[in-house]
This record gives structure tokens, C-alpha cells and sequence, in this order.
């Protein structure tokens, strides 16, 4: 008897230190604030009131580490598999460059450098971390970002967090460094059926957070932006194009969460129902509703021959089809491409040509006159297509490999998309890429 009520005791006793330990645990994951209206300082920057003349990049923002604050506090998008993240358990293909990050902001992994020391890695939950990438933003004349939010990680408490806590440090990097920045969902893995789940999550961004009325937050045609990514893909989606009708009728007509000017992201064949896209007739019709299109275009092409040969085949009419219809263009050009330890594809799938590849498309865009371009992405190292600052001394694995930027500065792709941004804005006449020496620091730009 004596036993069973110490085994009792000892229970209940369990049961109240986990309880606090959770209730502890989700105060520090709830970050009090962040879903509440932006109140601190504001600094005037670029014009948060138009898309037009802009250079966005898409932010992840989805990289998480042990010991971050967050409730979770694990490897999030670093790793394949749950464990440590050491060889063979990498996620990604490039590694991010933390030498400015505070001791505080780093977190080491079970990779070495060559030199003996721990290869360490950053979280995005980590506000600092945050702040400073939106401030290389300020510091290399990149307009903002579209801060990507996945439609199954608001269904869920803790993953909903992690987004909140990430648009927050976003919100107010955008506003420290006089950025702009706008929600974009992305609604890949959403089931059937839930897409009243995004529609719910938007209300409280509008309602809380009064996302919409913060300084920082991207207009155009005189009403907020928000994008809806995913629309027409022919890989299997379990979402309707009913459904997907349904969300942007609401977000454009809503009378309390509506209004806005809506994106689009889909697929790059989508004008010919053909290839990434579905052949269904209705998405013409679900993707006319929009404000802005823009189609995906990673992967699409590998080589500068192929992004010539879609500038010119593609890009050039859906611009015309748009302009027709009145309807916004924005292209997508993306940096390179690499698959190896996510998926074991081939190593550094489509290789960056030290830049002649990202400039190529630039290029491509411009001559065909779009007045905005989406660059994918600022910080995705999952599949080497990050423009932020990224490393050269990398880690060593006998099964994990990573790429590199060819030797050139860590900031090369950063001053290259700010290059871009005044070749679209048209505030450069030197359509050429400028030389690799050009871009060995923040303060010699071409």
C-alpha cells in the first residue's frame, strides 16, 4: 500500500513539474508581443507603396536550432531526419556564412571545419539574426522580402508559433532598416478541404497584428499586398482550384479581412495548361482573378542558353497576356540550384557560373520589359538557391557535401541582386554583369 502511494505521489509530483515545465516552455515559444500591432521605431526607406520598380526576395525564415527559445527547440529544415545534425543528416546544400553573428546567435552542429572547430549554423527564431539579415538588405540595396508562410504550419500550435514569431523579427527588421516586406502563403502539403485554415490565420494577421496598417507593409494599386503560392501545379496537390478560387475571392472581397491586391504564384507553363502545370482550363480563369502572377520558374531551366530560350518563348508573352488583361507580371529568377543532401541528386544540379547565370536572367527580365522581379531566394541553403551571405570553409562529411561561391565573397550574390535592382529600376545604364572584384565588400559596388 505504502508503495502504491509513493508511485502515486511521485506521479502527480511528475505531473506538476511537466506541467510547469510546458507552461514555461510555451511562454517563452508564445514570445508575448509578436502577435500584437509593430510599436517600436520606424525608419523611412524604400517606397512601401508600390511593387512596381522593386527587387523581392522570397524568406524563408523556416531554420530553427537547439536551444533557440522556441518551444520546440530542435533542427528545423537543417536536417533530414530528427537526431543530430552531423553527416549524412544534412538538409542542405549551402552553409551559411555567421562570422557577424553574435556567440549567441550561433549554434554548432556535429560538423567539423577543416581547421578541427564546430561548423555552426543560425535560427530565424532568433530575433538578432533577423534584424541583421534585413539590415544586408538596407546595406546592399535589396527592396524586401516575402516572408513565406506555409499553410499547414499555422493548423498546428507550435508550428503556428514559429511562424508568428518569424513574421514578428521580420516585421521589425523591415521597419528598423526601412524595408518593406508582405505575407506570402504557400499553400503546398495543405489537404483538401482546408483552406478555411489560411482564411482564419489571415484574420488574425489582420485583426492582432494589424498587419496590414504597419508602416512596412508592401502596397500596391493602393491596397495590401498578400500572395498565395501553389496554384496549378500538376504534382499531386490535394487542394482544389475551387478552393483556391475561394481564398483569393476572399482576400480581394472579404468585408473585414479583404481588400487586397492579390498575388499568385504558379506554375511557369501556366498560359499553355502544359509541362509544371495542370491542364485544366479553369486555373486561366482562377489565375485572372489575380492582381499579379508569378510564375515559378527553379528548376525550369539550367544554363544560360535555357534562361535566354525562356526570357524569350515565355517570359516575353505572359508579359503581353498580362499587360492584355491588366494584370501585374512578376518574374522569378533564382541564383543556381542543388539537390545532393536533401534528395541525392546530382551535386550543384545547375551550377551559379560565379554569377553569370542569376545576371543572365536579370537580363532576360529586363529586356522584356517586366518593371519587378521575385528572387528566389534570400536565405534557402535547402536547395543552394540562398543569395545571402554563405560560406567557403565548409564543413567536412564523407557523405555530406556542400557547394560552395566559387571563391568569391560571401556577399557576391548580395551586391549582384542589388546591381539587378538598379538595372530593373533603370537607374543604371550598364546592362553587363559587373566584374567578380567588384563585389569583395559592401562598400565598392559596381
Amino acid at each position: 500500500m505504502l508503495e502504491r502511494i509513493k508511485f502515486y505521489t511521485r506521479a502527480v509530483v511528475l505531473g506538476i513539474f511537466a506541467f510547469i515545465f510546458y507552461a514555461a516552455t510555451e511562454a517563452v515559444g508564445q514570445n508575448t508581443g509578436v502577435v500584437s500591432p509593430y510599436k517600436d521605431p520606424v525608419v523611412k526607406g524604400v517606397d512601401s507603396t508600390t511593387l512596381d520598380g522593386k527587387v523581392m526576395c522570397g524568406y524563408q525564415g523556416w531554420f530553427g536550432a537547439p536551444g533557440d527559445g522556441s518551444p520546440e527547440s530542435g533542427w528545423r529544415h537543417w536536417t533530414k531526419h530528427k537526431g543530430p545534425f552531423m553527416d549524412d543528416n544534412a538538409k542542405v546544400d549551402l552553409w551559411p556564412d555567421v562570422s557577424e553573428l553574435s556567440p549567441a546567435e550561433r549554434f554548432p552542429t556535429g560538423f567539423k571545419l577543416p581547421d578541427g572547430s564546430p561548423a555552426e549554423v543560425f535560427s530565424a527564431y532568433v530575433k538578432p539574426t533577423v534584424l541583421r539579415h534585413f539590415q544586408w538588405m538596407q546595406d546592399y540595396g535589396i527592396d524586401g522580402v516575402f516572408v513565406q508562410r506555409f499553410a499547414n504550419s499555422v493548423r498546428t500550435a507550435r508550428n503556428l508559433d514559429y511562424c508568428n514569431t518569424v513574421l514578428a523579427n521580420c516585421r521589425e527588421g523591415a521597419n528598423l532598416h526601412g524595408r518593406t516586406y508582405a505575407v506570402m502563403y504557400d499553400l503546398s502539403g495543405l489537404p483538401a478541404g482546408h483552406i478555411e485554415d489560411v482564411m482564419n490565420d489571415w484574420r488574425v494577421l489582420r485583426k492582432k497584428m494589424l498587419i496590414t496598417e504597419d508602416p512596412a507593409y508592401l502596397h500596391h494599386r493602393g491596397k495590401p499586398v498578400v500572395a498565395v503560392w501553389g496554384i496549378g501545379f500538376n504534382d499531386g496537390r490535394k487542394y482544389t482550384l475551387a478552393e483556391c478560387r475561394r481564398l483569393i475571392e476572399f482576400l480581394k472581397n472579404d468585408a473585414e479581412a479583404g481588400g487586397c491586391t492579390v498575388m499568385v504564384g504558379v506554375p511557369a507553363h501556366w498560359r499553355e495548361l502544359d509541362q509544371d502545370a495542370i491542364s485544366d482550363p479553369q486555373l486561366l480563369e482562377v489565375i485572372k482573378l489575380a492582381d499579379v502572377i508569378s510564375p515559378w520558374t527553379v528548376g525550369r531551366y539550367s544554363n544560360l542558353d535555357g534562361a535566354n530560350k525562356y526570357a524569350e518563348k515565355l517570359l516575353k508573352p505572359d508579359l503581353e497576356w498580362c499587360r492584355k488583361k491588366g494584370i501585374d507580371y512578376l518574374p522569378v529568377v533564382f541564383p543556381g540550384f542543388s539537390w545532393y543532401n536533401m534528395y541525392g541528386k546530382a551535386y550543384d544540379l545547375i551550377p551559379r557560373q560565379r554569377g553569370k547565370f542569376l545576371w543572365s536572367q536579370f537580363q532576360g527580365a529586363k529586356q522584356a520589359g517586366a518593371s519587378m522581379v521575385y528572387v528566389a531566394m534570400f536565405d534557402e541553403v535547402d536547395e543552394g538557391t540562398a543569395i545571402f551571405k554563405c560560406a567557403d570553409n565548409l564543413p567536412v562529411g564523407e557523405k555530406s557535401k556542400f557547394i560552395n561561391y566559387d571563391g568569391l565573397a560571401s556577399d557576391y550574390y548580395l551586391k549582384m541582386v542589388g546591381a539587378g535592382t538598379k538595372l530593373i529600376r533603370g537607374e543604371t545604364l550598364k546592362d553587363a554583369m559587373p566584374k567578380a572584384p567588384a563585389f569583395s565588400s559592401k562598400n565598392d559596388g559596381p
